[in-house]
């Protein structure tokens, strides 16, 4: 039979034929593809003729495109819905792939061709584009040890090699802990929630083939559930597994494995000559070193802190007041804090929650990118990975843009967070090809699906990506839409969450789910009024999860990270009640791979370019100002990583922004 990850896929914009791909496909085909690309290597490598931008540069980009649309569709399912085959592929994968990694980079002959180029690169009349293609791969090249030799050569195959296992043990991990657990509620535990929650409790509980309702360590269902439940006892049980995780013991413990993680990062930036990793990572970034973004960090966690520790206080009286003694834990601050936006506030979630459907901010924001960007969506009935999935064409004055998949609900066999990619990215060179773009998060299933305010942000936030890949207009695949500085690939994301707090944004797509009715201006008013509610306990979880990251980076690998992590934070004077929002054993940011690490810091730096480009907008004719519009799309979102980040934005605002708007914004400023 055909394998159909090897063949020519005639369907609608060639997407993946998902119906006709299955489990037993995957490891013939990435073994075939996998010997096609090293042959396409060899024979750039091995290539007689002189060195030139197009024999070599441009060579490499095109090579490797069946392995790459092998693993699109592989690392699509194995993050959205994987499965126990699927676990072990990605273990058998990783160390295979981080090998041919190692073989292409510490290919001699391919280096010298490139470097042949990049020292003759004044002579070469290349394009802009092509110039930065050009460095971007002579960079890439040399910051993966491609200069090293003998036995320091070895050596870092060694450590990308059990980087890449451990990367995944670090993720099938946490999936184990977060599918394994989850807390049965009687009729009586459910008292004090609101229906939407009760209804999501009933359907996790249906999906896991149970009668009665269950809270599991979704986001999107034990959140609401330390908001709104009475029971401290409950409130603490859930907590505390929410916060173990990778932290349960036995084969699942991720301890070790993040430590053995940081020493291997610590001894490969030593062998490429750095004082640190995070030294190393950071050079490629805005920020470029770790002071720069520490003293990003700490300008804003000190009014941060103070927030908090005044918030504490007055949710300290609060609990009091219900007659508990003793200290604010952080399984009551959620709760007291809701208690909180409710008496000052007057504002209640489970009041929000008719007028923010799934279907409602889905067309929120496809009717902001209309305007903003002339975008339109038509649904498509294709086949896809999971029934719950949709796609649509997107479209402009009739021509095709890109395919948009949406995957929204939690499921067992999905990772937790919400996160976009891209199954192809956009390119001209050296084949025309749209983007494919998917947007993966885990809403709480009903019927309806009712977001909170929170999870419709997150969709905004995770449909700024998908625009940024779909708006792309480069050469290149590689430094295609989000291939960008980890510090700058945040601020069209961030940004595009602004609209959802655009009021006529409100008025015509927050409707109420049964009468159709539009949210009531009185509500509208006291949802924005509330917008920087809880802030402080916001940032400082945010902030704290940054540092320890930087730290852990920084110096000496800990032996121990739980005590390292304590360590950072009691330095750091961390309100108690309150903990990091990712625990180290948890942090998949900077664990699962290399992504984030010494990076988590880059959500806050894109804050602060995004608060000021939102700015832009309201200092011109508002947030659809057609000019803003253009020159966002111009200088940011079809550019990927073609010019520099700075520079990007410099054409984009015309100056560098700096930490006050964002603080005015969170509501931090003195």
């Amino acid at each position: 039979m055909t394998n159909m990850l090897l063949a020519d896929w005639n369907t609608t914009f060639d997407l993946a034929p998902f119906d006709a791909i299955s489990d037993a496909d995957f490891a013939p085909a990435f073994d075939t593809a996998l010997a096609q690309a090293r042959a396409e290597v060899m024979a750039i490598a091995e290539n007689s003729a002189p060195p030139s931008f197009a024999n070599t540069i441009e060579a490499l980009e095109a090579s490797g495109k069946g392995l790459d649309r092998v693993l699109s569709v592989f690392y699509t399912l194995a993050g959205a819905d994987s499965n126990p085959k699927r676990q072990e592929l990605q273990r058998e994968f990783a160390p295979k792939l981080a090998a041919y990694s190692s073989e292409l980079y510490g290919n001699k002959a391919l280096f010298a061709r490139i470097e042949s180029l990049w020292a003759a690169r004044d002579t070469l009349d290349l394009t802009p584009e092509e110039a930065r293609l050009l460095m971007l791969t002579h960079r890439g090249f040399r910051r993966s040890g491609a200069a090293l030799t003998g036995d320091e050569e070895a050596r870092m195959r060694q450590i990308m090699a059990r980087l890449a296992e451990l990367g995944t043990a670090f993720t099938q991990n946490l999936l184990a802990d977060e599918a394994g657990w989850h807390m049965e509620l009687a009729e009586a535990d459910l008292e004090g929630l609101p229906d939407f929650l009760v209804d999501a409790a009933r359907s996790a509980g249906r999906e896991k083939g149970l009668e009665q309702p269950v809270i599991t360590l979704s986001r999107s269902l034990i959140v609401p559930f330390l908001q709104f439940s009475p029971r401290r006892d409950l409130r603490k049980k859930a907590y505390e597994s929410w916060v173990s995780r990778g932290a349960m013991g036995g084969e699942t413990d991720n301890r070790e494995v993040a430590a053995e993680i940081l020493r291997l990062r610590a001894e490969r930036a030593a062998l490429l000559g750095y004082e640190s990793f995070a030294a190393y990572k950071l050079e490629t970034e805005m920020a470029k070193t770790p002071e720069a973004v520490r003293d990003l960090l700490m300008a804003v966690w000190e009014p941060a802190k103070a927030q908090a520790e005044r918030d504490a206080a007055r949710l300290t009286e609060m609990m009091q007041a219900d007659g508990i003694n003793g200290e604010l834990e952080p399984w009551d601050w959620r709760y007291y804090a809701e208690k909180r936006r409710q008496a000052e506030h007057d504002l209640e979630e489970a009041a929000l929650k008719p007028y923010l459907s799934l279907e409602g901010m889905i067309a929120a924001a496809f009717g902001c990118a209309n305007r903003l960007f002339g975008l339109e969506f038509r649904a498509l009935d294709v086949a896809l990975y999971h029934p719950d999935c949709r796609a649509w064409e997107v479209t402009r004055n009739g021509s095709h843009v890109a395919v948009f998949i949406g995957d929204y609900f939690a499921r067992g066999s999905k990772r937790s967070g919400a996160w976009c990619s891209a199954m192809r990215g956009q390119a001209k060179r050296p084949a025309v090809q749209g983007p494919v773009v998917i947007n993966v998060c885990n809403f709480a299933k009903g019927d309806p699906a009712l977001l909170s305010y929170d999870d419709a942000r997150t969709l905004f936030h995770e449909f700024g990506h998908a625009l940024h890949q779909m708006l792309s207009d480069v050469n290149y695949e590689s430094i295609s839409g989000t291939s960008v500085a980890r510090d700058f690939v945040e601020l069209p994301s961030q940004l595009y969450e602004h609209w959802l707090e655009v009021p006529e944004v409100l008025e015509r797509y927050a409707t109420h789910v049964t009468t159709g009715e539009a949210m009531p201006r009185e509500l509208l008013d006291k949802l924005l009024k509330a917008a920087n509610f809880d802030q402080g306990f916001q940032t400082v979880e945010y902030v704290a999860s940054a540092l320890v990251d930087l730290a852990f980076h920084e110096g000496e690998a800990p032996a121990d990270i739980m005590t390292k992590q304590l360590e950072i934070l009691d330095n750091l004077g961390m309100p108690r009640a309150i903990t990091m929002r990712h625990a180290s054993p948890h942090f998949a940011h900077v664990f699962s791979g290399d992504g984030y690490s010494s990076g988590y810091y880059s959500y806050m730096w894109s804050e602060v370019m995004d608060a000021d480009a939102f700015a832009s907008f309201e200092e011109a004719g508002g947030a659809f100002d057609v000019e803003r519009a253009k020159a966002l799309e111009s200088h940011i979102l079809s550019r990927g990583g073609s010019e520099d980040a700075e520079t990007l934005y410099l054409k984009f605002r015309g100056r560098t922004p700096g930490v006050a708007a964002l603080l005015k914004g969170r509501g931090l400023a003195a």
